[in-house]
């Protein structure tokens, strides 16, 4: 009897399997973005590095994915409360803020354009490319958040079992949600003042 009470509070003490490959996961998204902000650091002293003030766009990029961070957690709340009504509202606002979180962007890269900065090809500035690949792999990494919440999303809503206490898949996603978002403070931040 006390191996088995043993082996129950083993057992609740393990992390979930794919929180897990998350978390491994996450780990290899980080080795991946501080190798390119590195070669970033070390590309700066080439001849046709130019520096540039991003355009103010960006600031409302970042103020839009800090709030579908706030979005995401309330959502997770109130499914695990069982506020269906407010699980579905929550959720239909992170994904559509992920998707202005998007638009800025690339209306963000188009103002850069239009000011002459070459982004890439010829007579293109090393440091507007930099730019432009390291923030259109965060923007990957954003709509990969965006398919995930889809699919717990319709997951929960094609589901016949009440099971709205079950909330791993979307603390999971919640997760990976916070991730890309701090990643984007992190990659703002740097782009901004590390020139």
């Amino acid at each position: 009897m006390l191996s088995m009470t043993a082996n129950n509070s083993n057992e609740t003490r393990r992390i979930h399997p794919h929180k897990f490959m998350l978390w491994v996961a996450i780990g290899g998204i980080c080795m991946m973005f501080a190798g390119l902000t590195s070669a970033y650091i070390v590309k700066r002293n080439q001849s046709n590095w130019q520096d540039f003030d991003l355009p103010i766009v960006f600031w409302y990029s970042t103020a839009v994915i800090l709030l579908s961070s706030v979005t995401i957690q309330f959502a997770i709340r109130s499914l695990q409360s069982g506020a269906m009504g407010a699980y579905k509202l929550l959720m239909a606002m992170t994904a559509v803020l992920a998707i202005i979180f998007t638009i800025l962007q690339l209306v963000g890269f188009s103002n850069l354009k239009a000011h002459g900065i070459q982004l890439i090809g010829q007579g293109s500035n090393a440091a507007a490319s930099f730019i432009l690949v390291i923030t259109g792999l965060h923007i990957v990494h954003v709509l990969g958040g965006v398919v995930a919440l889809l699919i717990v999303f319709s997951k929960k809503l094609r589901s016949t079992v009440d099971n709205k206490y079950n909330s791993t898949a979307i603390e999971i996603v919640g997760t990976y949600w916070h991730f890309v978002d701090l990643l984007w403070i992190y990659l703002f931040i740097f782009f901004m003042w590390i020139r």
